[in-house]
């Protein structure tokens, strides 16, 4: 049977080479969108409910964008298109939503700011999803890893660029505060623009130089059957949702929450734990958020350095060793930022947060693209978006709630909470078993011969 070809490393690194700009704008949002949403006026209680829309949009959405593009082909292919849509609805959002104040005539800022927060990540999440189909169209079983291991390492190479912008072009001389009677921090907002005209780059790069199999080689590379090719409603292709991808999606529901809670918190658990305020206006609070750019990229770094050498291991020692492993790094890593006090220390938190963060863009797609059939991969892809979104609506609804009741107020605290939701999220990954469906229909054809 014909098989797919071996690619290249720079063809490998073509497929992912425009998630580096989206992590760009991706990491902006998350390490700075509390900290615009607390300067236009969001009380911290309410800050995951404003983090809520983006999240149900895109379980709304992702599947839609991912049986499209299953049977989608055009000129640029079928995966490119929509990449390539969503990053120029990103990078549109993502000019708007530090100028947020600006629309004070139309609506309050903090409502427009959230809405401009709706429609990034739902345009983040239309680029990525396809992203993650590519990769898992074009590699061949010995690459998969490889694939994905490359895709974490861009991706964590732009978390780093997006997540020091700030701290950066405050350091070579942009004002760090808001001017008299604005809201948001020159820094912010220059972080913003750069963030968006790099994400539009790196996703041209992607989409001009990588060239999707046609639909008959297509069919012919991943043995596709005719059985496969009829087409199927959307309740009959979720009632066949493969069983790795259910049991996956226990160990993305509680990595994510933890992440969700993370975003959402850190800011205002660095300031009260290492400046000791709460005033999101004050100049300590804004440097607890340009710290927490900082940090954002430190783990950034070490996410990409464990990316580089993650899929070697993995081969070694096997996929769900290597995930189990770097998530319980990662809850040691959250639940030690309660712990330090100096804003150096933690440096070393960050360590286990990016060994984790690593594996989370990685190892659960490396797993779910062999089980899937490959003609359903993008709309399979799209459904367990919503092993991230759901997550992110439980915490974005029960935050609040965790915040007043549990830890009587304190975000440093909620920081602890999530290292408890990533440890179960380690433990969840011994109750994966790893399929292959390419295996699995050619040894169905061996039979019947």
């Amino acid at each position: 049977m014909k098989q797919k070809p071996t690619l290249s490393f720079w063809q490998i690194w073509n497929l992912s080479f425009g998630f580096l700009g989206i992590q760009i704008g991706y990491s902006l949002q998350s390490s700075q969108t509390s900290r615009i949403l607390s300067a236009l006026g969001a009380d911290p209680h309410e800050l995951p409910l404003f983090w809520l829309a983006a999240p149900v949009a895109g379980l709304l959405v992702q599947p839609i964008i991912g049986l499209s593009s299953d049977r989608t082909w055009t000129r640029l292919g079928r995966r490119i298109p929509f990449i390539l849509g969503g990053a120029i609805v990103s990078a549109i959002a993502m000019f708007f939503m530090p100028n947020s104040e600006f629309a004070a005539a139309i609506m309050p800022p903090v409502i427009f700011g959230a809405f401009m927060l709706l429609f990034m990540d739902c345009a983040f999440n239309v680029s990525m999803q396809p992203f993650r189909s590519l990769v898992g169209d074009m590699v061949n079983e010995k690459q998969r890893n490889l694939g994905y291991s490359t895709q974490s390492f861009l991706t964590n190479v732009g978390a780093v660029v997006g997540s020091f912008l700030p701290f950066i072009l405050t350091w070579i001389g942009i004002q760090n505060i808001p001017e008299a009677g604005d809201k948001v921090a020159p820094s912010v907002i220059w972080a913003f623009y750069i963030g968006g005209g790099a994400l539009l780059l790196t996703v041209l790069w992607t989409s001009f130089k990588v060239k999707e199999y046609p639909p008959r080689e297509y069919e012919e590379y991943n043995h596709i059957t005719e059985e496969e090719k009829k087409k199927k409603s959307f309740l009959a292709i979720l009632r066949e949702t493969p069983k790795t991808m259910l049991q996956l999606s226990i160990v993305q529901f509680f990595s994510w929450f933890a992440l969700f809670i993370m975003w959402v918190y850190a800011i205002g658990g660095i300031a009260e734990n290492v400046w000791h305020t709460t005033d999101p206006l004050s100049e300590a609070y804004n440097e607890a958020g340009n710290w927490n750019g900082v940090l954002s990229g430190v783990y950034g770094i070490f996410a990409a350095i464990f990316a580089i050498f993650m899929a070697k291991i993995a081969d070694k020692i096997g996929r769900r060793k290597v995930y189990s492993l770097a998530l319980f790094l990662g809850a040691l890593g959250l639940t030690s930022m309660y712990v330090f006090d100096d804003k150096y220390m933690l440096l070393i938190s960050m360590v286990g947060v990016g060994i984790a963060w690593a594996a989370i863009l990685a190892m659960p797609y490396a797993i779910l693209s062999a089980a899937l059939p490959a003609n359903k991969m993008g709309v399979y892809m799209g459904i367990f978006n919503a092993t991230i979104t759901i997550p992110q609506i439980v915490a974005g609804l029960t935050g609040g709630l965790i915040l007043k009741y549990v830890v009587e107020g304190s975000s440093i605290s909620m920081l602890v909470v999530a290292g408890v939701s990533m440890l179960l999220a380690a433990i969840s990954v011994v109750f994966v078993k790893e399929t292959n469906h390419d295996e699995q229909v050619m040894q169905s054809l061996e039979n019947k011969k």
